[in-house]
């Protein structure tokens, strides 16, 4: 399969490359980052984070890919597309959206651009009918930024994922179809 590789005006969304994941754990991997996603991993943590980014991709085609910033070719963290699967969710098998970017990219609209190149790659590329954002209602900032993408709530679809504690552990919904994306986007 073609590596896959998507220009937006500041990033650049493509495959990993085995030298990424180091630079990717040494800047995602902080307690602010990893605050809303069950803590800083341990090495067992990050191995088994890169093998299901690798797995999932494998599989699918697709999951969630490397953001590199433009200007300096800096690895701003991951955004991506994957089919839901966490045990007793609710959405198994919906086309899923997430990122994860380092502390210092936050505010700055990237998480945003990224965001809105895998959605459109999710409905054009890989043909989604709906794509759904996962997170933990405490995390204003994903959930905004998902209100942002113009994704609506779907409270009916509230889950707790079994894997976790609280505050991790209730996990909600937001989704957003084909037609309603093709509207905002115009």
């Amino acid at each position: 399969m073609a590596e896959f590789r998507h220009e937006t005006e500041r990033l650049v969304l493509r495959d990993w490359r085995d030298a990424d994941w180091a630079e990717f754990f040494r800047v995602t991997n902080t307690p602010a980052v990893m605050g809303w996603l069950g803590g800083v991993l341990d090495e067992a943590g990050k191995e088994a984070t890169r093998a299901r980014v690798e797995s999932c991709a494998a599989s699918n085609g697709f999951c969630f890919w490397a953001i590199e910033r433009k200007d300096d070719a800096a690895l701003l963290g991951f955004c991506g597309l994957k089919r839901a699967n966490a045990p007793g969710s609710t959405v198994i098998d919906k086309m899923e959206v997430g990122w994860r970017l380092r502390e210092d990219a936050w505010g700055k609209g990237y998480a945003k651009e990224a965001a809105i190149a895998a959605i459109d790659a999710g409905f054009d590329r890989f043909h989604a009918d709906e794509i759904v954002a996962l997170t933990v209602i405490d995390n204003e900032a994903s959930w905004g930024l998902m209100k942002r993408l113009g994704m609506r709530r779907r409270a009916e679809l509230d889950y707790p994922d079994a894997r976790y504690d609280p505050p991790w552990r209730d996990t909600i919904v937001y989704s957003i179809d084909r037609p309603a994306w093709e509207k905002q986007r115009g």
